[in-house]
């Protein structure tokens, strides 16, 4: 399962970068100026840093895993972004298909 969110910001390399080390303390993480992977006990998040902005995409091997990745990310990216106050609008592609 996944989810995916996209932050408008000039600053997405940076976010990138501190979301990695700050992660990169506690569990296995990938990352260079574009992108990056973040290994959690329970999830995946990876990261793309572009001139649009900084594009997450989160992936579980069930919805419950999903929403906790989810809401990690998103807490320490709005912390580290405060000053943008990020407004992260996840979509979850399966939810819609199971709708449709």
């Amino acid at each position: 399962m996944d989810a995916q969110t996209t932050f408008q910001t000039e600053r997405a390399s940076q976010y990138l970068a501190s979301l990695c080390k700050h992660f990169g303390h506690k569990v296995p993480v990938q990352y260079d100026a574009e992108t990056g992977q973040i290994t959690l006990p329970f999830g995946r998040c990876d990261l793309r840093a572009s001139e649009a902005g900084l594009a997450l995409t989160a992936l579980a091997d069930n919805r419950s895993d999903l929403d906790r990745t989810v809401q990690v990310i998103s807490s320490h990216l709005e912390r580290f972004a405060f000053r943008e106050n990020p407004d992260l609008d996840w979509r979850f592609p399966e939810a819609a298909a199971s709708r449709g």
